[in-house]
């Protein structure tokens, strides 16, 4: 395809945002989201969730697990978006409790130790989300013109840095809206075409075992119905966004993310189902073999809902890393210039990332959802049941959901290969989750006690 469309598409996505911006921030704005005093309406909550939450690097995971493992990888990746959903009864639990936040609820419960080890476990998933958006442009862009990944990167960094810099959690509302539209219109005329091209059949998309068979993928599967109701409580961006606006607008946000997002996850691995019927050969990451298996103008749309999708990210992880660092860590001033300050250190720590080499998407997201497991047991036991739990019980969970963290991302070191059983790694990490579970939900219940 002619680069220079794309680049021209991106562009003018890029000033949409600028321009959807807050002109004047406060700091009331930049930290809670609010804009003229107003708490965000239901469909820009909406709108922000989803666009959030379906990012480029779920994108691509949705797509690539589709080609290896067919109708089963897709429908394990669907199962985190099953996340809004007890997401969503995790906020109005809290809030029903009086808490504004996660950290909140913790602190009252466990007080700084408590907090200290959830704010390490979302730290490392803030950079992990800035990490990984600016990976997948770095991929759209070696694919589209070669050696220029690294300039794209950088680009993007920059203009993300920019806007979110300004405004804060208000920008990123506000251009989450403009981004999503763009984003809907885009991925729903690729889609289109997708289905009513001559050579798709959903009859075969639904029944694909994939390029490696569909085992795994229902092993994965297995996995994220263990992860679902932890991993939404340990994503900042959004539990943030489940306490600035009434309780009512709340749910009902919730539970439109979910069925807008499930769609676009499971509509994405069809392009990567799709790629595999065809017999079409994985390379770069499945862009390099779109580009082979469409025309050109659906190649463009396919790239350019990934690069809205990382931008529009990458404003809502920044903007939850400015809270995150001032208002629950207190390590900089609740200030415009502090909040701004904390938002340079994620990008330049996020885009050094990049130039550590792995481009195993998942793995990061297997690492974090195994290491928030640990709020499984104390939010069903604590916060479901109302019982006391001790801080002794919190700790020895959080101990074990770090080790199972660092199993899997150790798996082939000889201290974890010697215990781990032989198989592939979703196996591995599957047994990896199963022994988080049993030894945090041992732990809690072993020192629970009515409160």
């Amino acid at each position: 395809m002619d680069p220079f469309v794309l680049i021209v598409l991106f562009v003018v996505l890029i000033g949409a945002s600028v321009l959807s911006a807050p002109r004047r921030v406060s700091v009331e704005g930049f930290y809670s989201g609010q804009a003229a005093g107003q708490a965000p309406s239901l469909w820009v909550l909406v709108l922000s969730q989803v666009t959030t939450w379906i990012f480029a690097r779920s994108l691509m995971n949705a797509a690539i697990l589709g080609y290896f493992y067919g109708i089963a990888g897709t429908l394990a990746y669907t199962a985190y978006y099953g996340s809004f959903l007890t997401g969503g009864f995790i906020v109005a639990r809290l809030r029903a409790k009086g808490a504004m936040s996660v950290q909140d609820w913790l602190h009252d419960r466990f007080g700084v130790r408590g907090t200290v080890a959830y704010n390490l476990v979302i730290a490392l998933r803030l950079l992990s989300e800035v990490f990984a958006n600016l990976l997948v442009v770095g991929l759209i862009a070696g694919a589209v013109i070669e050696g220029s990944g690294t300039w794209a990167i950088l680009i993007v960094a920059v203009v993300g840095l920019a806007y979110s810099a300004w405004g804060g959690l208000s920008a990123a509302l506000r251009t989450d809206v403009v981004q999503m539209s763009v984003f809907f219109g885009v991925f729903g005329v690729a889609v289109l075409y997708l289905v009513l091209s001559p050579g798709f059949s959903l009859g075969a998309v639904l029944t694909a075992p994939g390029t490696a068979g569909a085992w795994n993928g229902w092993v994965l599967l297995a996995v994220a119905a263990l992860q679902v109701f932890s991993y939404p409580a340990h994503d900042p961006v959004m539990m943030d966004r489940g306490f600035i606006a009434d309780e009512e607008t709340t749910r009902r946000s919730f539970l439109h993310a979910f069925w807008l997002s499930t769609f676009c996850i499971i509509g994405f691995g069809f392009f990567g189902i799709q790629a595999s019927l065809v017999g079409a050969e994985y390379k770069g990451e499945l862009i390099g073999t779109w580009g082979t298996m469409f025309p050109m103008w659906v190649f463009a749309l396919l790239m350019l809902s990934l690069l809205v999708s990382a931008l529009s990210t990458l404003d809502s992880a920044l903007s939850s890393s400015a809270r995150l660092v001032v208002e629950e860590l207190a390590l900089a001033p609740r200030t415009l210039m502090g909040g701004r300050a904390v938002m340079v250190v994620f990008m330049v720590l996020g885009a050094a990332l990049t130039l550590w080499g792995n481009a195993t998407l998942f793995d990061a997201v297997a690492v974090s959802g195994t290491a928030s497991m640990f709020l499984t047991p104390v939010l069903i036991v604590g916060l479901v049941m109302g019982l006391r739990v001790p801080t002794w019980s919190y700790l020895l969970a959080f101990a074990a959901a770090m080790l199972g963290a660092l199993a899997y991302f150790g798996r082939a070191w000889p201290v974890f290969a010697s215990v781990l059983p032989e198989g592939h790694k979703y196996e591995q990490l599957l047994v990896i989750c199963v022994f988080v579970l049993v030894a945090g939900f041992a732990a809690v219940l072993a020192g629970a006690r009515r409160a």
